[in-house]
């Protein structure tokens, strides 16, 4: 006979074994800040193996991911605050609730109604004052402005067209070189990223994510234009900025 599959159940049974005495002495000392850095890191991982097109290893981290939730809820029912059933069962009714066009008798038409939609029953259930009320504060710079940027625009508080969100990047450029300290330099190199965050939006771009996939194809590159040079012999560090920059261009050329 083949063997049972695991339930989600016992995955719930096996952190409250680890956390339980005589369970795993690291285990049992972690408490919900302790492990904010590892919930973070397993989303980016996640991230990681979507990008590289790994179903396997994306099943792997969407798993760790999963310890996450249920290690905090575990700690959570100890302290007699919250458990994973309750977890499970408030984010159902928020998922009902917040799809009145299919559980309900509301109408959506399409993806951007369904967005307004969510934003004004975010409002009513949160009480927020304002749109902005309630965007993490810990989010990534990039995210957050796209997200405040996303809920403004939502509001009607957006250009009319695209070549507003142009003008007002050469603006902002423009105001970096009439800067006349520093503290305004870095106060219009800020101006000057959010708004081209808003360019991103207009692109249909996520900036974060453009941003990190840029970073990735920059090392890629670099660690290329190293190799070729270690391969001819060459000090990668002393050559003429010409001779790395057509290392450079010979690294692009090799990309699949």
């Amino acid at each position: 006979m083949p063997e049972e599959k695991t339930s989600f159940q016992d995955l719930v049974s096996i952190v409250e074994r680890l956390r339980s005495p005589g369970g795993c002495p690291w285990d049992r000392e972690q408490t919900h800040a302790s492990l904010k850095r590892n919930l973070i890191e397993e989303c980016y991982e996640a991230l990681e193996a979507i990008d590289s097109n790994d179903p396997a290893g994306l099943s792997e981290e969407l798993g760790d991911i999963l310890v996450q939730v249920v290690f905090h809820s575990q700690m959570a029912r100890e302290s007699r605050h919250f458990s994973i059933d309750d977890v499970v069962a408030g984010v159902a009714e928020k998922l009902v609730r917040r799809h009145p066009h299919v559980f309900g008798d509301g109408r959506a038409k399409d993806a951007r109604e369904v967005e307004l939609n969510w934003d004004q029953l975010k409002k009513q259930e949160n009480e927020q004052k304002s749109t902005l009320d309630g965007i993490p504060k810990d989010l990534p710079a990039l995210a957050r402005a796209q997200l405040t940027q996303d809920r403004v625009g939502r509001e009607g508080f957006e250009w009319e067209d695209i070549s507003g969100v142009l003008d007002k990047v050469a603006e902002e450029a423009a105001e970096i070189r009439n800067a006349v300290d520093d503290e305004e330099r870095a106060r219009e190199i800020g101006d000057l990223l959010f708004t081209v965050v808003n360019l991103a939006r207009w692109q249909g771009v996520h900036a974060e994510e453009s941003l990190r996939q840029t970073n990735l194809r920059f090392q890629a590159r670099y660690n290329t234009m190293e190799s070729l040079a270690k391969e001819r012999g060459l000090d990668f560090r002393l050559l003429p900025l010409a001779e790395k920059e057509k290392l450079w261009q010979e690294a692009k050329g090799m990309e699949v």
